[in-house]
Parts: C-alpha cells; structure tokens; sequence
C-alpha cells in the first residue's frame, strides 16, 4: 500500500477515535519520554538574565496549545500538572497608562524640516554631519524599556498566569511517560502509569468555541483527586473567587494600563464529588473530569483610533464574553467540543501533505528530542524534516486566527510578565516572516490578522509620516505594539531604530493575499487603499536629487551598519511596494496618474549595484567586509522576500547575490538561517538551500523544535517551513516553478495542496530527483503558466477544474 493512502487511514483513524489516544509512532507528533519538573512554577519570581530564559523546561520541552487568541503551553509534570496562559492581547502600556492619551500620542519628533539639511550634508561629502542628525533627530520619545519612563507606553506582551492542578501522584513511582503534542489533531496529550493505574491528559483550545479543554482520566475509576489553582500575572490586581462549587471567576487588570481582564474555570465530572473554595477547584474520587478555560481582555481592536481618549482600545467586558462562551461550551460537552476542534483545525491542517523519501525508514519509534541529537550527529531523518515543516503550520494556525492580533515575537507563547524584546511586533522582517508560510503552505485564512494589524497602523502611521517626512500615507517603525505605535524609539542608535520602509514592507503582505488568493473584493475594499497609501509615502520619503534620480536619504540596513544617503534594502522595499501599487491599480483599472508617478519614480530610482567582490552591494558606497557574517542580509529583499532579482530575469544580479551569501556564511541565529534558506532556494540552489535547513535544525531549533535566536523566537520556525516551501515551488516571477530548488537528499517524494500566486493548488510528485507529475486546481480559473527545467506549459484554466500534467521525454504535458 502506498504511503500516502497509510497516511490518509491514520487520519481516519484518528478522526474516529478522538483525542483519547495518540499513536506517537504514526503521524505528526513531537513527543518527549520524561516529565519536566515544577522547578519553573512562578517563574516571575526569579532573576532573568539578558536574553535567556529561566525557565528552560518551558522553553526546550514544553508543548503549544492555541487558537490564536488563548495560548498555553503543556509542562506535563506528575505530582502537579503546570500550564501557563497566554491570551493575545493582554498587553501592558497604550493610551490608558497614568500619563494618558496626550502622553501616549507625543512620541513623533517634528524631524521633517530637517531633512532638507540632511540631504545637503550628504551632498557636501559631511557624512558625519549627515549621521549626527539623523540620531538626535530622527528618533522618537518614548522608551524600549520600563526603567526609560514613568508611565510605560510602548508596554510589553505578558503572561496571563499559570495553572497548577495538583494531582497527589508521585513522580517516583510512574512508568511508561509520554508528553506527546500531535500535530495532527492540535491536542496535547500527558499519560502514564502509576501503580498499576495508566493515566491520561488530554488539552486542546478550541478556535469556534474560543474555549480550553482540560480532561484528567484513568483506566480505574474514582481516581481523580486534584486541586485545580491559578495564579494571576504579578503585575495585575484582582481576585478569584468561587462562583459555583464547579466554577471560579478571576477578574482582574494590569497596574500599568488598568486593562481588565478575566477567567473562568469550570470543571465537569464523571462520578465523584466536586467543592470550590478560596480560589481553589477540589475534585474527589471522580473517573474523569474536563476543567473548561475562557479567557479574556477588554481590548478593543481599534483601526479609527481616538488621540483624545485614553480609552479608544477598551471595548466589551470580558466578565460577560467569557461566561457566554463558558456556558456554551459547557452545553455541548466533550466530545462535541473536541468534535468541533478537530473538524476546524483539519480543515486548514490537511490541506498539505509531504513526503520525504517514503521508502526510507520511519524512526518516529524515538523521542524527537533523541531524534534531533542523531540528526545534529549526522544521521539522515527525513520524517523528521516533514514534522518540522508541519510544526511551522501547526504553529501559525495556533496562534494566527482572523479576529485575532497576528503572531508576535513568540507567536502566543510567554512565560513571564516581560520578555525578549517585549515580545512585540518587530517590523524588520520578524513579524513578516511570521507569515512567510501563510500563502505558500494554504493557509491563506491565518495572514488575515496581519491585514487586520497593519490596519491598526495606518491612521497612527500618518501621523509618523507627516512628522519625520512630511510625507502623504503612513509608515510605521522597528516596534509596535497593540496599541497603534508607529514612532521610532527614543535610542539614537539608529542602526537598528530608524526604518521607515516598515510600512512598506508590511504593505506587499497585503499585496500578497489578494495575490493568492484572487478575492477582488478583498483588494478593492481594503487592500488598495494600504497599498496605495503605502506606495504614496514611499515616494514622498525619497530624495530626489539635483540630477533627478531618486534615492533613499537617510537611510539604514536594518540593524547593520552607518546610516547611509541609499541603502540597497530600501530601494529594494520602495521597488516592491510601487510595483505591487501598479499592479493593484490595473487590475481595478483606477488611478492612471498614480500609475505614472510610481512608474516615472521606478525609471529613476538608483539602481542595484555590484561591488568590488563582485557582492550585491549592500550601501551605496562599496564598504562590504567579506568577512562580515551578519545575521541581516538586508540587501537581498529584492531576491526574497521580494522579487526583483531572479536567476531566471537577472542572472547577474543572482550571482551578486550569491557572492553575498556565501561572505555571509551558513550559519547565524535560527530566524536569520531561515531568511537565507529561502534566499537560496530563490537562488534555485537546493543542495545549498538543505544546508542552510540542515543547520537550522542542527543549530537553532530546541528539543520541542521551537526555533531559538537564542532565547525562543518563533520567526525561524515559520521561515524554515516556508522556505521547504519555495524549495519545491516558486511562482513570484509571474509563472509558477515546479522544484525549483530539490535537493538531491530528496530524492523521491511527494507534496500535495502547496499554494501558487494566482490561486492555484499544486501536487507534485518526483523520483530520482525528477519530477513525474504534477495536478494543478485551479481556484479561480485564468492563465497557469508552468515551467520546470527547460520545459515549459501554458494552460488556460477553469475556476474549479483539475489539471494533470507529466513529464516525459522533457516535455510538460496535459493529460
């Protein structure tokens, strides 16, 4: 039997028997054979060390649960069981700190007017007069940290606490442990044996009843005894009480921003006897129990905010949300809850499958964390390169739903009240590589909350653009947060705080979704308005200069390098967003004269240029080190994510490229190997493009396959998975690329339901390095123009109908 009909009879078996046990041998699972302690409860209470993480069992080998709003991480400890929470937006700083909406809002420097001098000390050779401006005008006023003020405003992601479910069960005397989170089927499972009883948790967060599940079992009855406990986020003030003898109420708000928050428990029984009493959930000699968690803020998703009201983010009152989708939920029950879980997350999860090498031995027989420390010794698992690839999805439909903030630093996982780099939004390519996987692997439903983000900029962003640029449109900066931020921060080191073509970057993602998917209406209601803005603050940022070519001045190379009078990144950002502005505009046939303006300003905008290396020049002057190996390699945007270099239209500039990367070296942080695995495969260099995965899984994924920078960052998980991606398909050139860049480690295989521009599904199957077929459905009809190799077919599609293509005789043909 064929591997891929085993895999669709595992999901039917699993789809049969529900969460109640997961087969760690067959499909997607990440599992561990050893409980981690409760050394890491309350872990506020301990010293953190700059970019480390105290807690290193929940950062190595803890399991993600969420649903895009509601996170939580499985520790799967014996004599208590530890979960900590997150919910999305709870958020410290905005308008409604101490220091009010007035305060909040006075963060852009009024630098516009300084420009003109700027410009005039770059043409007058005074570089240095030209940087020393820029960092005493150029920044913004308030603080990256909470020491910098009083009042906090840029603020931080916190946690929302932890639970602790005592079990009166001894770690000494278990057996058989497994921690297993299944991919598969979005659930987390804990079980184990303890004198003779086998005991199993089962933990899912559902996205259509927005609740937790929790469920305790055993094979023996009257064996639940537990004390269900929260403890809330140090920073906040409130109380939890009893509201039933199932059910307790937290209500509370963070001290920093008085952002009101709540959480409800409620436990249901099989047999036994349940009490609720100080805060706590007693269970008693019951066969089963299922604890059900809602959770909420006040946050009110604002893309009109008001600057006079210190209340323009505060919206519904999370004490009536969370007891309406806890009585819902309690209707319908287990298994109609866990029902409803599995049909939602499949939906999305399924739609892709890959194969790596099917023939080849299946070594899910040991823990991944094993796995990973053969494979870091050289020993080949392609099983475990597919989970890694499907690790990435699982996490972006976890933590990226539409309703949702899209995923942060580290996606909806957090374990204290402040983390590395605020946990924030990081705009220089940290949170746009979050979605990098969103279209490519057919997950187009989960980029809608950074549509939603990036219109939470645009009336803070115009502010920012008239202040620093005078400037029509809106841009944004290095961080934001929830609440509309856009300046830069106040540090004057502008190597890393002064990035303006922020906004434009964000604004191609918009670009892209309609690009994918086709949704006219989605482009003509809100895309092209961010689009267009966009593209309009692009050029009025720009200088033009006496001999009326355009350059970026000032500029940076995010957090690399001098500030400079044309960067290559952002030209290369500029190029991207007004060819995605032109081709927005001629697809809804408006705005000629735009038109013309953005084309006339691509005409005269400096151009690429090759260095003395033969490098991609990274500045406008040849500086370049060869030995420089830094983790930025900003100047090759326009080769990915962005598509004006290509080895197939610019050869030359590919190869420039490709000087760059190899000066660059193979290794760097988790996120930055990922950037470059996906610049490779771009480069159409498979066997380059699989050391650079090789490396990333070797060097810069934990034992839970979390990607760590260090510390965990979750943006390397989503740039490596879609770089597997763009490994095997390509379309950003205008035609669509089948394995464009396979490596010859890959030998056989297969992949179904990748995602091209233009709405359309593809399936490929290869051997011996050659591919053998391939089904194209398309979505919504039109041209489909394929190359692979030499070879070349243009198909004239139907919305709905499938296409089979094969390759023989180097030839494309149409069945």
């Amino acid at each position: 039997m064929r591997k891929s009909h085993l895999y669709l009879l595992s999901s039917l078996l699993f789809s049969s028997i529900g969460a109640q046990t997961i087969n760690y041998q067959k499909g997607h699972n990440i599992w561990f054979d050893t409980p981690n302690s409760l050394n890491g409860k309350s872990i506020w209470l301990k010293k953190q060390g700059k970019g480390a993480n105290p807690d290193k069992e929940w950062e190595t080998s803890s399991l993600p649960i969420g649903n895009g709003f509601l996170g939580a991480n499985i520790i799967g400890s014996i004599a208590a069981e530890r979960i900590t929470l997150n919910e999305k937006s709870l958020w410290k700083g905005g308008p409604n700190t101490s220091g009010g909406a007035d305060y909040y809002w006075n963060v852009n420097k009024n630098s516009a007017p300084i420009l003109k001098e700027i410009r005039q000390a770059f043409l007058d050779g005074n570089d240095k007069k030209a940087a020393e401006l820029t960092e005493k005008k150029f920044n913004g006023l308030a603080s990256y940290e909470d020491y910098g003020e009083n009042p906090f405003r840029f603020g931080s992601f916190t946690t929302m606490g932890e639970f602790l479910i005592d079990t009166g069960l001894s770690p000494e005397k278990i057996s058989n442990y497994k921690r297993t989170l299944s991919l598969d089927q979005a659930v987390a499972q804990v079980s184990f044996d303890e004198n003779n009883i086998h005991y199993t948790r089962n933990s899912f967060v559902s996205y259509p009843d927005r609740v937790m599940v929790l469920q305790f079992k055993a094979d023996k009855k009257g064996k639940q005894n537990l004390k269900f406990c929260y403890s809330s986020n140090p920073e906040a003030k409130g109380e939890i009480r009893s509201v039933s003898e199932n059910e307790l109420l937290y209500v509370g708000h963070l001290k920093n921003n008085n952002m009101k928050f709540a959480l409800r428990i409620q436990a249901i029984n099989k047999g036994g006897k349940l009490s609720s009493e100080n805060g706590i959930l007693k269970v008693e000699n019951a066969d089963e129990v299922t604890f059900l968690v809602t959770a909420a803020t006040d946050y009110f998703m604002n893309f009109n905010p008001d600057f006079k009201n210190p209340k323009t983010y505060v919206g519904e009152d999370p004490e009536e949300k969370t007891k309406t989708w806890l009585q819902a939920a309690a209707k319908k029950g287990y298994q109609q809850l866990w029902k409803r879980h599995e049909q939602d997350y499949q939906s999305l999860f399924n739609r892709v499958n890959l194969e790596l090498n099917p023939a080849s031995k299946n070594q899910n027989l040991l823990p991944t964390y094993q796995r990973l420390a053969n494979y870091r010794k050289g020993i080949q698992d392609y099983n475990l390169e597919e989970l890694y690839f499907q690790f990435g999805r699982y996490l972006l439909i976890a933590s990226s739903r539409p309703g949702s903030m899209p995923a942060n630093l580290q996606g909806i996982w957090h374990n204290n009240t402040d983390g590395p780099w605020r946990v924030d939004y990081h705009n220089n390519i940290n949170v746009q590589m979050n979605y990098w996987p969103a279209h490519t692997t057919n997950l187009d439903e989960t980029a809608l909350p950074m549509v939603d983000y990036i219109k939470t900029l645009v009336k803070p962003g115009e502010k920012t653009a008239q202040a620093y640029f005078d400037a029509r449109g809106w841009t944004a900066s290095i961080s934001s947060n929830i609440f509309g931020f856009t300046a830069p921060l106040s540090d004057e080191a502008m190597e890393w705080n002064f990035n303006p073509m922020a906004g434009p970057w964000l604004a191609t993602h918009v670009w892209e979704y309609y690009d994918f998917t086709k949704d006219l209406k989605f482009l003509k209601e809100t895309g092209y308005p961010l689009i267009k803005s966009s593209a309009q603050f692009a050029v009025d940022y720009l200088w033009k200069k006496p001999d009326g070519s355009y350059t970026a001045a000032p500029s940076t190379s995010p957090e690399h390098g001098p500030i400079d009078k044309g960067a290559t990144f952002v030209h290369a950002v500029v190029r991207e967003i007004l060819l995605d502005a032109i081709a927005a505009a001629k697809v809804l046939n408006i705005d000629e004269k735009d038109r013309q303006e953005w084309e006339h300003v691509l005409q005269k905008l400096a151009p690429y240029k090759i260095g003395r290396y033969g490098q991609l020049m990274e500045w406008s002057t040849d500086i370049d080190d060869p030995k420089d190996q830094h983790r930025h390699v900003n100047q090759l945007f326009g080769l990915h994510p962005g598509h004006t270099i290509s080895p197939v239209t610019t050869p030359k500039l590919a190869d420039a490229s490709k000087v760059v990367l190899e000066h660059r070296g193979d290794g760097a942080t988790g996120w930055s190997m990922g950037w470059k695995l996906n610049q490779w495969a771009r480069l159409q260099d498979g066997n380059h493009a699989y050391t650079l995965f090789g490396n990333l899984l070797k060097n810069g994924t934990l034992d839970n396959l979390w990607d760590t920078h260090p510390p965990f960052q979750i943006d390397g998980n989503f740039g490596g998975t879609a770089g597997i991606a763009e490994m095997l398909l390509q379309s950003q050139m205008g035609f669509i690329q089948l394995l464009p860049a396979l490596p010859d480690a890959w030998k056989d295989g297969h992949v179904k339901g990748l995602k091209a521009r233009g709405n359309f599904e593809i399936d490929l199957t290869w051997e011996n390095n050659i591919l053998t077929k391939a089904i194209i459905t398309s979505l919504s009809g039109g041209i489909c123009d394929l190359k692979y190799g030499q070879a070349h077919l243009k198909l004239n599609t139907q919305k709905g109908k499938r296409y089979l293509i094969t390759y023989h005789n180097q030839q494309l043909k149409m069945q």
